[in-house]
This record gives structure tokens, C-alpha cells and sequence, in this order.
């Protein structure tokens, strides 16, 4: 496996079939008029070397160095993250809470893979404590790597994201080597490979035979989706280059893409994507940063409180629950379904509470009573091409919601039409006996 931001050229391999990663939860899209089926019930499979419910959080802690008093250092660390732990504190982190541990990784490939770093407690912990905090010399953002006004005019040309820009930033620091101040923060990154606790990669770096475990799954079709979005990113990195001159003549290299094929870009990209923090009420030009201590070491999980936030010149995690000595820190990963916790991070959290599925359905613009329809559904608050997103726990209620839109396209007797366009009310009331028997029939 290549590592995820390489400095040496190599040839470009082949990459599965995002300008900026727009995100979208599993989507399907029905045209109506259609026949509802059962869906057939998923067969058990044999354990996969990819398996996404390999391992938890509470189960990866390594059982060494988890206990006894917290040293006065803010990362009392396993002797393999030294180097990482010594040029934070030298570089002016000041004394926290945590210790960096390892972890096995269940999911490697050939069992060659070193084990994983993490953040976890370095002594117990309460509810509002100040695990640690970040200077923000020690943060990459884009007001480091282009300053205020170039962040402006390359924003306005839509053609590159933030997470492009910090990549490349990344690409060519790795270049200069131990010169670099971020060295010992890009090794992390490349051993981390943008792997979250399950030891997984993104999908975005899966070779195809790995995919293939996406068979019948719109995730897929994402991954096509975010790997072409990359492709049209790359190919405006050398607009960068031009456009922020004063940054990048500090480097002896050439222009982006004849500096780095593809592929060590795409590596770059993900690895960014896996780690990037997205700060609340700071500036434009601090909005996404990379932490040291942040994501992937920290831990993530849906029904968590606690985030990284900028404060006075740093960026602090508070914590939002106990934590005895040696646990793994867990952070909030945003409302995001587990597609999206997938492209991005590599993993899927079964208790994830704002996991959802979008259903499309269309009103077919062949039928006879296509406007008549489509007048009620407007009259209705929903459109000719309407989505619905069942959320989990609340499958029931959006039942209710589609099942009057569906029956409208179902419908094809004028009488009937006519009768639905001079009454008020709902799109085409469906009766709770109706919708108990669907809901049923379906799951």
C-alpha cells in the first residue's frame, strides 16, 4: 500500500470509476408508477478481512501504560509516538490530560500493518474538563498557507476546496523532509493513513476487488462520484500554484500536477479529508484545520457532545463525559450518516442517530395527468421530483409523508383526479390502517 502523501514521483495506477466534497446520504430514486416489493433479507456472510464491525472504541485500548499518575507532559506517550509527543511539546504544547496510545489493527492487510496511535485519557477524567489545547501555531489552516486575501480570490473560483488546498500544502512541506517544521506531524499522518478506529480506509482508496463489497450499495456510485470530483480538483492545483505565488516560490519544485501524479494526490486528499476540523465562529481562512491530537487519534462517534473548538488563540477539547485513566477520547463527528462516515473516515457507527436513507420519487411526466398532479403536489409543499429522507427511529412518520405521493402517482382515473384537485387537505389522504400494513409489508 502506498502511503498516503508521497514526495516521489511514481507511475499512476489505477484508480476506481470533489471540486469541493458535497456530501449525500444513501439515495434511491423511484418512478412512479411502480410495484412495492419485499425486500429480501440480507443472507449472512462470512468474516471479511474489511469487516466495518471489527472492533469498538472501548475495545481497542492498549491494557500497557493505561494506568498511574498523568507525567506532567500533555502526550505521555508509547515509545514508538515519542517523536510526535517531543515536537509538540517543543513547539509549545502546553500540559493536558491525555497520552497517546497504540492499538492493534484487527482490519490489516497481511497483518503487516504497525499499530495505530490514539488519544486517550492520561488520568481520570470529568464531564467539562479540559482534555488538552492546541496553540494555534501548532494548526494548519489556510490562513497559514495562503493569508487572508488569497483565500478570498481562490474561494470565488468554486474550482478548488479548502481540503485541496491544505493537501497540497501538506504535499510539498513532506517534500522538503526533516526541514520542514510539519515533518514529524505528516509522519502521524502517514502512518494514520487516514484510517479512524476501525482500521479501515476510506473507500476513495479501496483497489477494486475491495469495492466489489459495495455491490448493490449507491455507495458505489459515490465513491465514483467523490474519485471524479478529486480528478477535476487536480486539475486546477497548478491555478493555485499561479494564484498564491508568494507562498509556494519558497518551494525548489515544479508546478503541482507535474510535481504529483494523481494518485499521491488523491492519498494526499483523503488523508486531509480524514483529519480536517471544521471550527465554529472563527474567520473564513480558519475553517477547516488540521490538529495535532485531533481526528484520526481522537476517536469519533454520533451521539457525543464534545468538540474541538477555537478559543483565545488555540483550539480545546472539553470533554463531555467521565473518563478513567487510559480510555480512548471520544469526539462528535457532525450529524452525518453513516455513507458519509464511510467516504470519509472509513468506518460506520452502529448507534448512529442521524443515520438516513433518501428515497426519490417522481411523478412520471409521460402520464396523461401529469399537470394535474403535479399542481397538488405543488399545493402540498412537494415537488414533481420529490425526496424523502427516513431517518432511523423514524421510518413510521416518513411512511405517512410518502404514502399520499405515491398514491397521487398511482392515481389514473380523471374522475378521481378531479375530485382530488377540488378538495383541500393532504395530497391524497391514505388511511393509518393503509400505512401500518406498508410499513409492515416493507420492513
Amino acid at each position: 500500500r502506498l502511503s498516503l502523501i508521497h514526495t516521489n514521483r511514481s507511475p499512476e495506477s489505477r484508480a476506481p470509476p470533489m471540486a469541493s466534497p458535497a456530501l449525500s446520504g444513501t439515495h434511491h430514486r423511484l418512478l412512479l408508477p411502480c410495484f412495492l416489493r419485499r425486500l429480501p433479507r440480507p443472507r449472512s456472510r462470512s468474516c471479511s478481512r474489511l469487516r466495518l464491525d471489527a472492533c469498538h472504541a472501548d475495545t481497542l485500548l492498549s491494557s500497557s501504560g493505561a494506568q498511574g499518575p498523568p507525567g506532567p507532559a500533555a502526550c505521555s506517550s508509547a515509545s514508538s509516538a515519542g517523536g510526535f509527543s517531543d515536537w509538540l511539546l517543543t513547539n509549545g504544547l502546553p500540559p493536558g490530560k491525555v497520552a497517546i496510545l497504540e492499538r492493534p489493527v484487527p482490519c490489516s492487510r497481511g497483518g503487516k500493518d504497525r499499530p495505530l496511535h490514539f488519544v486517550a485519557a492520561g488520568q481520570d477524567l470529568e464531564a467539562g474538563d479540559v482534555a488538552f489545547e492546541v496553540p494555534m501555531s501548532l494548526v494548519v489552516t489556510l490562513e497559514r498557507v495562503l493569508g487572508d486575501e488569497s483565500v478570498a480570490e481562490l474561494l470565488t473560483t468554486n474550482k478548488l476546496s479548502e481540503l485541496a488546498c491544505l493537501a497540497l500544502y501538506l504535499m510539498y512541506e513532506k517534500k522538503q523532509g526533516r526541514d520542514s517544521l510539519w515533518y514529524p506531524y505528516i509522519k502521524e499522518l502517514d502512518r494514520q493513513r487516514g484510517r479512524g478506529q476501525l482500521a479501515v480506509e476510506s473507500p476513495l482508496l479501496w483497489t477494486e476487488s475491495e469495492l466489489d463489497y459495495l455491490n448493490g450499495s449507491p455507495m458505489r456510485d459515490e465513491v465514483v462520484v467523490r474519485d471524479e470530483g478529486i480528478r477535476r480538483e487536480y486539475n486546477e492545483l497548478d491555478t493555485l500554484w499561479f494564484m498564491a505565488g508568494s507562498l509556494f516560490k519558497q518551494y525548489p519544485f515544479d508546478v503541482p500536477t507535474e510535481a504529483f501524479p494523481f494518485e499521491i494526490f488523491k492519498q494526499a486528499f483523503v488523508a486531509v479529508q480524514s483529519c480536517v476540523v471544521h471550527l465554529q465562529k472563527v474567520s473564513l481562512a480558519r475553517r477547516f484545520a488540521l490538529v495535532p491530537l485531533g481526528p484520526p487519534l481522537l476517536t469519533y462517534k454520533s451521539n457525543c457532545k464534545a468538540m474541538l473548538t477555537a478559543v483565545d488563540g488555540s483550539v480545546r477539547l472539553l470533554v463531555d463525559r467521565p473518563y478513567k485513566a487510559g480510555e480512548p477520547i471520544i469526539v462528535w463527528c457532525g450529524p452525518q450518516p453513516n455513507s458519509r462516515l464511510l467516504l470519509n473516515y472509513g468506518f460506520v457507527d452502529e448507534d448512529n442517530p442521524y443515520d438516513r436513507i433518501a428515497i426519490e420519487a417522481s411523478l412520471n411526466t409521460e402520464d396523461p395527468q401529469y399537470q394535474e398532479k403535479r399542481m397538488v403536489a405543488q399545493r402540498n409543499g412537494k415537488l414533481a421530483i420529490q425526496k424523502f429522507q427516513v431517518c432511523v427511529g423514524k421510518e413510521k412518520e416518513t411512511i405517512s409523508e410518502m404514502l399520499p405521493y405515491l398514491r397521487l402517482g398511482y392515481i389514473s382515473d380523471p374522475d378521481e383526479m378531479q375530485c382530488i384537485l377540488s378538495s383541500e387537505g393532504d395530497t391524497c389522504p391514505v388511511s393509518r390502517l393503509t400505512i401500518l400494513d406498508v410499513a409492515t409489508y416493507c420492513i
